[in-house]
């Protein structure tokens, strides 16, 4: 690859690149089996130097046609590429979004620390095993890459978490927006205390590496938890913080330890505590 692309005053020719990488992966034989193709675009900042060899700074006389380029090349997929990336803010992941990126395919990461590089290469580490997991099932690609739980069953559950015992929790449903603490003091029978609660996973949260992980069954409300949950959940290996959301699953919810007082809680989710 030396040679191949060149970076100028640090500039971002983050469309350019993506479609070349797309292009060259479009060069591979197809003619046998089932291929799946997953590229993972990561970026610490925004758009601004496709197209030639200066920064073009959102000018549309040079930026417009490779807008053009990508939502086209984005749009025309098949079903069986992933196409998925990591931007630095919220501003970036709508404009990923306007390029033709999935929003379950966009993930933003802290460009501007260590803890930042950790935890993008955990979050594509836990998407490129979700990704391979789905491939084991026949899935040949997705649009909701960076969510966790939905490539798992209630067999794979069963056969490797530790189930906890009926009497040891309780679940309680969440009907309006709330702090934690507050929540659980008003119901009877149940104190508020630091780390027994755990908040039912669904938009993008940071999941640190001490922060245990329960599965529960949707039909039976049956839980699991235990050494194996993250890595069954996040992939194997994975030590550092993820950023992950929920992926849609019929049969199971993830639930995330929480050791803070003041977290808010969502509606129409659901709060395990351990008695």
């Amino acid at each position: 690859m030396r040679g191949l692309y060149k970076v100028n005053n640090g500039a971002t020719a983050l469309i350019e690149a993506s479609l070349k990488s797309l292009d060259d992966l479009g060069h591979i034989w197809e003619e046998y089996g089932e291929h799946s193709f997953l590229q993972i675009v990561v970026t610490d900042g925004e758009e601004n130097a496709s197209g030639g060899d200066r920064r073009h700074d959102g000018d549309m006389t040079i930026l417009g046609p490779w807008l053009d380029r990508i939502a086209a090349k984005m749009g025309a997929l098949p079903g069986h590429w992933t196409s998925a990336i990591l931007v630095p803010n919220s501003l970036a992941k709508r404009t990923a979004q306007n390029y033709g990126f999935p929003a379950g395919n966009i993930a933003i990461w802290d460009a501007d620390s260590q803890e930042g590089v950790e935890e993008a290469i955990g979050t594509v580490r836990a998407a490129a095993t979700s990704f391979l997991r789905g491939r084991e099932k026949g899935v040949r690609g997705t649009k909701n890459l960076f969510a966790v739980g939905q490539d798992i069953s209630v067999d794979d559950v069963r056969a490797n978490l530790e189930p906890v015992p009926a009497d040891k929790y309780r679940l309680l449903k969440v009907d309006t927006e709330v702090e934690i603490r507050a929540f659980v003091d008003s119901h009877p029978g149940v104190t508020y205390e630091r780390g027994s609660c755990y908040y039912q996973l669904g938009t993008r949260v940071q999941v640190q590496p001490d922060k245990e992980v329960i599965v529960v069954e949707k039909d039976t409300d049956r839980a699991y938890t235990g050494n194996a949950a993250r890595s069954l959940l996040f992939g194997t290996g994975i030590q550092g913080t993820v950023s992950v959301k929920a992926g849609h699953n019929p049969k199971l919810e993830v639930y995330v330890q929480s050791r803070s007082v003041n977290r808010k809680l969502k509606p129409k989710t659901r709060l395990l505590i351990m008695l």
